[in-house]
């Protein structure tokens, strides 16, 4: 009995993706709940598990795009039963070289491949390979002209594979462009290089350049920035914090927050707080534009934006304003780590009403981020540097830094943006107000 492999739904809007690589080679043998693939679709990248136990076929190459609902792998279960036939079958005598090397020529080549053989390995595999190829291994096959009864193959059971066919494919090229013996430099040539040349090879003949298909997250991205720039009246207003406080705070808390929670302090969930004191102070900026609608947003539900190997994802931190610092700080590791692991689910991106992006981890100094539309703003952090600046008529040092609100114009005016920014900088300077709601 074969059981389907099929593409899940993974929510309304996604209809299709990109499966992105193989955990497993065609022709394996999978356990159930084992991690067969990875999915990339234009919002969040999964992984697929077997449902049942077998020997897997796979049908649809790594990298190609899928429907949801498509059958990319079929697992046969009835391959489990065979297996342990087999090994119940066999005896010690059966594993001994002197007798499996006496056995007729006939028999040996219906023995299975853990029997020892004494001819060469590319005599030991038979044109049944071509029987046993996966859809995707016989379309490599046609397309290249490999004879696969001259491969070995390095699946189970000798089973040939895409990946032996692409390697039998590809080694011609590497024999003909590689000498057979070493010889001298000298011979290479009886005229030698021309004059002012040396040996190396020019720029044609190495890759100045390689290709590789977008993502679906990748264009998702592309899109909905383009789209933010084109639909809504992007501005950016400045501003600078200094650090002191925070810093002093998390210096003198650090350890015992550890100690109770088992989670280290950081700046982030200060500026989630500072963020949710400054919507609830200005809730012009809790708002979004649906048509012709203004829509006030009463919950407090903040993006916090995370850099992965995939693209940028902003999972959403819920009700920010009914939770502590140790719970922000947990929600954040959490969906940083899920972010990266590919394990992200729908859910936790959809609803934020603002976004805060951190460039300052890698360094940025300052930037002007892009609104993560229908949101009406986004906040940009930024790296964090001692910097001479005028306190109470004096030149003092402080850790400085700049913070960027960009905001959609059409529905945010020049002062209820600048306050806003002013109430987060106020609530990182002096985090008392946090306390107080003041």
């Amino acid at each position: 009995m074969a059981t389907e492999v099929k593409i899940p739904a993974m929510g309304e809007s996604i209809s299709s993706g990109i499966l992105a690589a193989w955990h497993v080679k065609d022709g394996d043998y999978v356990e159930k709940e084992q991690v067969l693939y990875e999915l990339e679709t234009d919002k969040i990248t999964s992984e697929a598990s077997a449902e049942v136990s077998g020997v897997i076929s796979i049908q649809v190459d790594a990298d190609e795009e899928v429907e949801i609902g498509q059958v990319v792998a079929t697992i046969d279960e009835s391959a489990a039963a065979d297996s342990s036939k087999d090994d119940a079958s066999s005896s010690p005598e059966s594993d001994s070289p002197d007798e499996a090397s006496a056995e007729p020529e006939a028999k040996r080549d219906e023995a299975s491949d853990a029997e020892p053989a004494d001819e060469p390995e590319q005599t030991t595999h038979t044109t049944g390979n071509e029987k046993a190829l996966s859809p995707a291994a016989r379309k490599a096959a046609e397309e290249t002209g490999v004879d696969v009864a001259a491969i070995s193959g390095s699946g189970k059971d000798g089973r040939v594979t895409k990946s032996d066919i692409l390697k039998a494919a590809d080694q011609p090229k590497a024999e003909a462009k590689a000498p057979e013996t070493p010889a001298p430099r000298s011979s290479e040539s009886e005229a030698g290089p021309p004059p002012g040349k040396t040996g190396a090879p020019s720029p044609s003949e190495g890759r100045r350049e390689s290709r590789k298909k977008m993502s679906p997250l990748r264009r998702k991205i592309a899109e909905r920035l383009v789209a933010a720039t084109q639909e809504a009246a992007m501005l950016t207003t400045f501003n600078e914090v200094d650090m002191s406080a925070v810093m002093k705070l998390r210096k003198q808390h650090q350890e015992r927050f550890v100690e109770r929670h088992g989670i280290k302090l950081g700046f982030m969930s200060f500026f989630t707080k500072a963020v949710t004191h400054a919507l609830q102070a200005v809730p012009q900026v809790n708002a979004r534009i649906e048509g012709n609608e203004v829509v006030t947003q009463h919950y407090y539900d903040i993006g916090v934006a995370v850099g992965t190997d995939k693209g940028l994802m902003v999972p959403v931190l819920r009700d920010c304003d009914q939770k502590g610092f140790a719970e922000i700080e947990g929600d954040i590791l959490n969906y940083a780590k899920a972010a990266r692991d590919g394990k992200i689910q729908m859910s936790d991106l959809e609803g934020g009403v603002i976004t805060i992006s951190n460039g300052g981890i890698y360094g940025s100094m300052l930037s002007t981020p892009i609104i993560n539309h229908p949101q009406p703003a986004i906040l940009g952090l930024h790296n964090i540097t001692e910097r001479a600046v005028v306190v109470d008529g004096e030149i003092v040092v402080r850790p400085m830094m700049y913070l960027a609100l960009s905001y959609d114009h059409r529905l945010i005016d020049g002062k209820e943006a600048v306050t806003f920014l002013v109430k987060v900088k106020e609530a990182i300077e002096d985090p008392a107000r946090l306390l107080f709601g003041i």
